[in-house]
């Protein structure tokens, strides 16, 4: 287990590099969250965690796999994990927060996962300022 990674896994990069094509700018992991959400929209007050199907438990055939070895053990981490997620969304919400969680699987249909967090997060905020040189000094 020392080599599962808790950021910047392969389902979480993916899911950055289509949201930044996209437009939007985020925080990463920010520790002062309950939960430390992989991404956060400060201004929007919405975190995304990106969860992995086999570690949080999902209902895809993926997370449905139980492993044959050491089934107790896998079977209540699998529980924490999905008790310490359902935790960390409502504490945010007290917070007034809202919280996407995205799946790893969702991810083979990336344009399906951006229309959803499009229309969760509304549009990306513009590059107001950006410095618009040519009308400035036409100016």
């Amino acid at each position: 287990m020392a080599r599962v990674r808790g950021k910047n896994t392969g389902p979480e990069l993916a899911l950055r590099r289509l949201l930044h094509a996209a437009g939007y700018r985020y925080r990463l992991h920010d520790p002062n969250l309950p939960g430390r959400p992989d991404l956060v929209f400060p201004r929007k007050r919405a975190a995304v965690f990106v969860h992995g199907c086999f570690w949080h438990g999902h209902h895809c055939p993926r997370g449905a796999r139980a492993p044959k070895a050491n089934a107790a053990y896998w079977s209540a981490k699998i529980a924490r994990n999905r008790a310490r997620d359902t935790e960390a969304v409502a504490s945010l919400a007290v917070q007034g927060w809202t919280a996407y969680a995205v799946w790893e699987c969702e991810l083979k249909q990336p344009a399906v996962v951006l229309a959803r967090l499009q229309a969760a997060l509304g549009a990306p905020a513009s590059a107001s300022g950006s410095g618009d040189t040519a009308s400035a000094s036409a100016a």
